[in-house]
């Protein structure tokens, strides 16, 4: 029988810390780690990315155009 074994490892960080990091990584970089992280958080978020994805694939989306008129 295969054991499942977790180890968690503490790293003192303060908040300070991560704000400076996610503000010197590039933009792309740092939309996705926002993105992930509110994935992480919010299962409404999640949620909502499902049915975006699943208006998207029915269909059910307009484009620019059709919105702005531009």
């Amino acid at each position: 029988m295969k054991e499942n074994l977790q180890h968690t490892i503490k790293v003192p960080i303060s908040a300070d810390d991560i704000i400076e990091a996610v503000k010197k990584m590039k933009k792309h970089d740092r939309e996705a780690f926002i993105e992930d992280l509110l994935a992480m958080t919010s299962p409404k978020y999640l949620q909502s990315i499902k049915e975006a994805r699943a208006e998207y694939k029915e269909g059910k989306t307009k484009s620019h155009k059709e919105i702005f008129g531009e």
